[in-house]
């Protein structure tokens, strides 16, 4: 793989105040990219030494099951990099939100086998990392925001909302589905 570069780890005035629960999760060590890279690998060997009557666990009524938290990972991914592909470009144009529980409801993602998930989420994170990584430098404090000009976030810190996204979600798995700890790290 390519040399994977550094991203500063953003201010909290680039990004909206919900999103403090993903930047608190991330190290300010500047090698978000790598983290992508790492934590794919360890959420995938996570996620299949599970039983796979886990995958479809909820742990409360109307809460996602397991395999829904993945494709919706996916989801969020793909949006949030296309947020930053057109903001990266000078795109100003004001971007709508998306509604994540009809995301989740149409994903038919408890059909899908591990593997097509898992192959999906690859393919997702490759090309996020690939276009993070070839980015022009100045890009990474350009901005953009949603309609009504809310959520203003700079392109790095949607690398950063990606990567604390997946982290976050991952915490909810381990403590609310599995009874797990996370006081030394999430993965």
């Amino acid at each position: 793989m390519t040399k994977l570069r550094t991203i500063k780890k953003p201010t909290k005035d680039e990004y909206p105040p919900y999103s403090i629960i993903y930047m608190e999760l991330l190290k300010d060590d500047g090698l978000v990219l790598q983290h992508l890279n790492e934590n794919f690998n360890k959420i995938k060997e996570f996620i299949y030494g599970l039983p796979e009557e886990k995958l479809y666990l909820r742990y409360a009524e109307g809460k996602w099951s397991i395999k829904e938290i993945l494709v919706h990972i996916v989801d969020d991914e793909r949006i949030f990099a296309y947020r930053a592909l057109r903001y990266a470009r000078g795109d100003k144009t004001e971007l709508h939100g998306f509604e994540q529980d009809d995301y989740t409801f149409f994903s038919d993602a408890n059909e899908r086998s591990l593997e097509s998930i898992f192959d999906e989420y690859e393919a997702v994170r490759r090309s996020t990392i690939t276009m993070f990584n070839g980015f022009p430098e100045e890009a990474f404090v350009r901005s953009g925001a949603s309609v009504g000009n809310i959520n203003n976030r700079t392109v790095r810190a949607l690398a950063y909302h990606i990567a604390g996204h997946e982290l976050r979600h991952i915490k909810v798995i381990k403590e609310r589905y599995l009874g797990m700890s996370t006081s030394n790290g999430v993965l």
